[in-house]
């Protein structure tokens, strides 16, 4: 089949939803399909145009058999509001054009979010007579809304008709947890329109590997020590601060060390809070390249999922799926109803403990450490349930089945 995937990111962003759509296009590649990805000029977590982009207003580029259209966008380092508005407008003026520039693709698979990408991806549809698969990363506009970010009633209610017209315009919406199609219903979304794939990790890449001679440990002074890690997105949904503030609990434990690693310019933030409580137990990291995540990772003897309280039904944090694959004993500072709490409850590969509570997630990091055991058994059944359930191979045999279902209808 030809495949078009019309994403905001795509590699070499190394968080977010860029290498899951990436490892999606090069999978789809190996089993036959011809896959074309319209995307924006690489900027995140930056949120400045990686150099070598810089400057350029369209891009094609040939990269592991994926032919990847790459077409300019407007990021500023601290977006205001209105910048981001721009950031969303600008990609999808720009990326229609280029995506106009290829054969018909007998299917359109589409992120969210931005919501606004279902505007181009539409009329891409409509022209080609194309069906569209509408893939939900997260639940806008009551993401946006619950952490912060959207306040003004008229963008809002922008975003809602939006989010209709996205549900509206697409054959079929793919969602990634259980709660995803319960909230989908409630707004009148067909039951028979929603598929449920969850995320996946490539089991092969992500796996197990000793801590004895790790590499990442000993070159940041962790040798020794019982590494409790956080990696990823540090952005309005985490609140990592609740981390930190469960170190600065934790200085009686001597070799005991919260490693957290992130974009740059959120650390720098961080490590202001850091110096007002006193924990210095606490160490900050950029992110690592790509090839070091499985080492990163296999350093852990705990890694952290971390939300806000208000973070219940509309987000589903894909290092999850990392972190039961590297077989990485969870803890897990999220609310009890939410998406996150119910994956890691089914994995049996972790801890739950309330979020935004210090007090709770220094308590179950220190039960942890004084249990090397149970350690072992978590990590255990976290690489078990991760084989059963989020192998990349599962997900495209899925993918495929959907592809073809809604060409031939």
């Amino acid at each position: 089949m030809r495949i078009l995937i019309y994403t905001y990111n795509y590699f070499p962003e190394p968080i977010g939803i860029a290498p899951l759509v990436t490892e999606l296009a090069e999978g789809l590649v190996k089993r036959g399909h011809q896959v074309r990805v319209v995307t924006g000029m690489p900027n995140y977590p930056q949120r400045r145009i990686y150099e070598g982009y810089r400057g350029k207003l369209y891009l094609t580029e040939l990269t592991n058999g994926v032919a990847v259209q790459r077409s300019y966008v407007w990021v500023r380092p601290k977006p205001s509001l209105l910048d981001r508005l721009l950031l969303e407008a600008s990609f999808v003026v720009t990326s229609f054009i280029h995506a106009l520039r290829g054969k018909r693709p007998d299917v359109i698979f589409i992120t969210a979010p931005p919501l606004p990408v279902s505007v181009p991806s539409a009329l891409l549809g409509w022209l080609h007579r194309t069906p569209i698969v509408l893939n939900l990363q997260d639940i806008l506009p009551e993401a946006a809304v619950n952490v912060g970010l959207l306040k003004n009633p008229k963008l809002i209610r922008i975003f809602e008709l939006l989010e209709q017209f996205a549900y509206r315009s697409a054959t079929k919406i793919s969602v990634i947890a259980e709660d995803f199609v319960d909230h989908l219903i409630s707004k009148g979304v067909p039951a028979r329109k929603i598929v449920q794939i969850p995320n996946w990790v490539d089991v092969n890449f992500i796996h197990p590997l000793p801590k004895e001679k790790n590499a990442f440990r000993a070159e940041h002074q962790l040798t020794d020590k019982f590494v409790v890690l956080y990696s990823g997105n540090i952005a309005l949904t985490q609140g990592l601060e609740t981390v930190i503030e469960a170190a600065s609990r934790l200085h009686h434990i001597p070799n005991l060390a919260i490693v957290i690693v992130g974009e740059e310019q959120a650390l720098q933030r961080l490590q202001q809070f850091c110096d007002g409580c006193g924990a210095h137990n606490v160490t900050l990291l950029p992110l690592q390249p790509r090839e070091k995540l499985p080492e990163m990772l296999a350093a852990a003897d705990v890694g952290l999922v971390v939300q806000k309280h208000n973070v219940i039904s509309f987000n589903m944090p894909s290092k999850i799926q990392v972190l039961l694959a590297s077989g990485c004993a969870v803890v897990a500072s999220v609310p009890a109803n939410g998406t996150a709490a119910k994956a890691i409850e089914h994995s049996g590969g972790g801890l739950i403990v309330p979020p935004e509570d210090p007090d709770a997630l220094a308590a179950a990091i220190l039960e942890l450490y004084y249990q090397p055991e149970k350690i072992k058994m978590l990590g255990e059944k976290s690489r078990q349930y991760a084989l059963a359930h989020y192998t990349l191979e599962h997900a495209l045999d899925q993918y495929e089945e959907l592809f073809a279902a809604v060409h031939k209808r």
